[in-house]
C-alpha cells in the first residue's frame, strides 16, 4: 500500500531548515550558508523508504519583507504552509521566541495542520537551556512532537522523519523512487554557484546577487554552463571579480567541484558579472531571475 505526504519545513532565516533537508535526503538539494535569508525559492526534495514517499518542501526563511524579493520569499513560505499535509517547525534552540514563531503557531492552531518542532543546534547548548527551550513552546502550542536535533551532524534527523511517517495517506507517488528533487538541473546549478559566492563574499554583497543559467548544454562526456551573475552595485562587481579575477575563478573551482559530484561528468562552468541597479526592489526584475510564485 503506497503512501505519501507534503510536509512544509518552515521557520526563521539561518535555522538550518535546509541543513535538515539535506540530512533527511543523505544528499545535496538545498544550498546552505550560515548567513540568513539563503533559500529563496521553494525546494522539494523527495525521500521514498519502502510504500512510504515523503515530500519535503524546503521554504524561504520567515521574516519581515524589505524589499519585491523579500515580499517574495515570504509568500511562498506563507503559501507551502497552506498546501502542506504537515509541518516541520525548525528553531533554534538558545533564541527567543519571535514574532515569526508566533505567527507560525496562530496559523498552526487556526488550520489544525499537525506540526513536528525540531529543535535545531542542541550541540551548542547544555540541557537546561533546551529543557527551557522545549517549555516554552509547549506553553504556546501542542506539537505533535518534540524532536531535539542537531541537522548538521545528523543526531535526531531519522526521529524527525519517524515522526512525520503518521501524516502520509494512502495514494499514488507523485514522483519516481529513485529521484532527490524536483528542481531542473539548471535551477541546482544556478543555486550552487550563489552558494559559492555566499560563502567567499562579504556581509554587504551576498543579499544582492542573482545567478541566471544562459545556456546549459550535455554533452554527455562534458556539461557546459554559462552563467552571469547579477549584483546591485558597479562596486560589488569588482568585489566579486576580486584582483585580477582570482575571486571569480575561486568561486568558479568551488561550484564546478559541487557540479560535477552533482551531475556525475566533467563540467566547464563559464562565469560573467554583470550590474543590475537594485533589482530586489523590482517585481519585473524579481520574476526575471526566476523568483516566480508556483
Amino acid at each position: 500500500m503506497r503512501k505519501t505526504g507534503f510536509i512544509a519545513i518552515v521557520g526563521r532565516p539561518n535555522v538550518g531548515k535546509s541543513t535538515l533537508l539535506n540530512a533527511i535526503l543523505g544528499e545535496k538539494v538545498a544550498i546552505v550558508s550560515s548567513k540568513p535569508q539563503t533559500t529563496r525559492n521553494r525546494i522539494t526534495g523527495i525521500h521514498t523508504v519502502g510504500e512510504d514517499q515523503y515530500v519535503f518542501i524546503d521554504t524561504p526563511g520567515i521574516h519581515r519583507p524589505q524589499n519585491e524579493l523579500g515580499d517574495y520569499m515570504v509568500k511562498e513560505a506563507n503559501n507551502t504552509m497552506y498546501e502542506a499535509d504537515a509541518v516541520i517547525m525548525v528553531v533554534d534552540t538558545g533564541k527567543e521566541i519571535t514574532r515569526v514563531e508566533e505567527d507560525i503557531i496562530t496559523y498552526l492552531k487556526r488550520s489544525g495542520v499537525p506540526c513536528v518542532l525540531a529543535l535545531n543546534k542542541i550541540d551548542m547548548y547544555n540541557r537546561e537551556i533546551i529543557a527551557k527551550t522545549i517549555q516554552s513552546y509547549a506553553d504556546k502550542h501542542t506539537f505533535s512532537a518534540v524532536v531535539p536535533i542537531c541537522a548538521k551532524n545528523g543526531k535526531g534527523v531519522k526521529e524527525v522523519l519517524d515522526e512525520c511517517k503518521p501524516f502520509l495517506s494512502e495514494s499514488p507517488w507523485y514522483f519516481p523512487e529513485d529521484i532527490a528533487t524536483d528542481q531542473p538541473e539548471r535551477q541546482v546549478a544556478a543555486e550552487l554557484i550563489r552558494e559559492k559566492l555566499l560563502r567567499t563574499l562579504n556581509k554587504e554583497v551576498p543579499h544582492g546577487i542573482a545567478v541566471v543559467i544562459d545556456k546549459f548544454e550535455d554533452q554527455r562526456t562534458l556539461v557546459s554552463i554559462y552563467a552571469t551573475i547579477y549584483c546591485e552595485k558597479a562596486s560589488h562587481k569588482g568585489i566579486i571579480i576580486g584582483k585580477n579575477g582570482e575571486e571569480l575563478k575561486r568561486v568558479s573551482t568551488y561550484a564546478r567541484e559541487d557540479l560535477e559530484a552533482l551531475l556525475g561528468t566533467k563540467v566547464y562552468l563559464n562565469l560573467w558579472v554583470k550590474v543590475k541597479e537594485n533589482w530586489r526592489e523590482s517585481a519585473a526584475a524579481v520574476s526575471n531571475f526566476g523568483y516566480k510564485p508556483e
